[in-house]
């Protein structure tokens, strides 16, 4: 376990992802789930990453428009497949102020299972969110020289996830008051909002800055899909996390 613990913090100080964040938001990462060859989940002809593409072109725009001196900035634009690191990469090397990745949940078990839940970086609380960050995480086994880039990381080992969490500790508060509010906002366009928690996605694991890992919502629900699976419902979907980031850039910057 030690030595996954050095390996990993090689890993961290060679990538230079430990960086200093200033107190203003001026850059945006904005990251669209899955794409390419790996389409996430699935519901009938209703795909993740067809979703989380048209959610997070939607939200960059408003932020572009409503949000003078942000740049924003995609991890994608189109349906392509982009590894998980480097994903994480272009926030780093962008020095990016905020990261946000967009996704869709589903549940094999439920069907009732409804609403948006936000992550963040921390220690599992529930098997069900350790479950949701492996399965995420699993898109690591479609890179190409995936030993390589994920040096010692092993997936099938909840330990390991675990150990992910301790490096975000210093963006934690900012990445929960974030979330907090996403979830706050997308409860007034009549999605239901499970809440903010905590799992060890890989993506935000890799970032040197607050970040938040948005389920827009389950495919496996009825409900949500009509959601989902609409230009309208999309709309109010990026509209609630625009809000919400639009708050957390003023609240923050008027310290």
């Amino acid at each position: 376990m030690l030595k996954i613990l050095k390996v990993l913090f090689i890993f961290i100080i060679t990538q230079g992802i430990v960086t200093a964040q200033s107190g203003k938001i001026r850059t945006i990462v904005i990251d669209a789930g899955h794409g390419g060859k790996d389409p996430g989940t699935h519901n009938s002809k209703l795909r993740e990453k067809d979703i989380a593409l048209s959610v997070t072109l939607k939200l960059g725009k408003k932020i572009q428009e409503k949000l003078p001196g942000v740049k924003v900035i995609y991890t994608r634009k189109t349906d392509v497949f982009i590894p998980l690191h480097e994903r994480a990469a272009i926030a780093n090397r962008n020095k990016a102020d905020l990261f946000i990745c967009i996704h869709v949940n589903a549940n094999p078990y439920s069907s009732k299972l409804s609403g948006s839940e936000t992550y963040v970086m921390g220690l599992h609380k529930t098997e069900e969110n350790l479950e949701l960050a492996m399965r995420e995480n699993e898109v690591i086994l479609m890179e190409d020289n995936y030993k390589k880039n994920y040096k010692g990381y092993d997936l099938s080992s909840p330990m390991a996830n675990i150990m992910l969490a301790n490096y975000q500790n210093a963006f934690m508060k900012e990445s929960v008051k974030l979330a907090s509010m996403v979830e706050k906002q997308i409860s007034k366009v009549g999605h239901k909002s499970r809440g903010v928690k905590q799992a060890g996605f890989q993506v935000l694991w890799q970032t040197a800055m607050p970040g938040i890992y948005v389920e827009t919502g389950y495919l496996t629900n009825a409900t949500d899909k009509k959601i989902l699976g609409t230009d309208s419902g999309q709309d109010k979907l990026a509209d609630a996390i625009f809000k919400a980031v639009k708050v957390y850039k003023e609240e923050k910057e008027a310290h």
